[in-house]
């Protein structure tokens, strides 16, 4: 019997162009992570500019009901792209090797997946981790991530007894 920590995620879509209507990586990234049993706190969808996306982030890192969050876009290297720059803003502990694992693993079927500025961290007692914005590049990362998400959450919640 494992004694985990409940994963309670929001999914936040960085998007200048994005809506409801459209946010296919979001709805992606819900339908996932409610097949590892992670309870849904919120998904929403937040504007490209850095301020917004900081300040958001950082909110989401101080509530109580939140023990990840996981964004889809802004990763690349356009000049709207400011999500690990804002997520860096954030953090208190950078966590990289999920960031190299998931460009290491997709960049076998994706190229240009190297050009993924992802970054990965902890503040708080919330997990932070950046995905690219689109479907397919939301699956296969999360394909990479989804074995040790459990692990991760329950460290940061002080389960860390092996």
């Amino acid at each position: 019997m494992t004694d985990n920590v409940q994963i309670k995620a929001v999914v936040v879509s960085v998007s200048d162009t994005r809506n409801e209507a459209t946010d296919v990586s979001g709805v992606t990234l819900v339908g996932l992570l409610i097949g590892i049993g992670a309870e849904i706190i919120e998904k929403k969808i937040i504007s490209d500019d850095f301020k917004d996306l900081r300040q958001t982030l950082y909110v989401l890192t101080e509530r109580e009901d939140v023990n990840l969050i996981i964004t889809t876009g802004g990763t690349g290297l356009a000049e709207r792209d400011h999500t690990p720059e804002a997520t860096r803003a954030v953090i208190e502990k950078e966590v990289p090797g999920i960031s190299e694992a998931m460009r290491f693993a997709t960049i076998k079927n994706t190229p240009t997946a190297m050009l993924s500025r992802g970054v990965c961290g902890v503040k708080n007692q919330t997990l932070i981790i950046n995905l690219p914005g689109s479907p397919k590049g939301v699956a296969e990362c999360f394909t990479v991530i989804k074995p040790v998400l459990q692990h991760a959450v329950n460290q940061i919640g002080g389960k860390t007894r092996h």
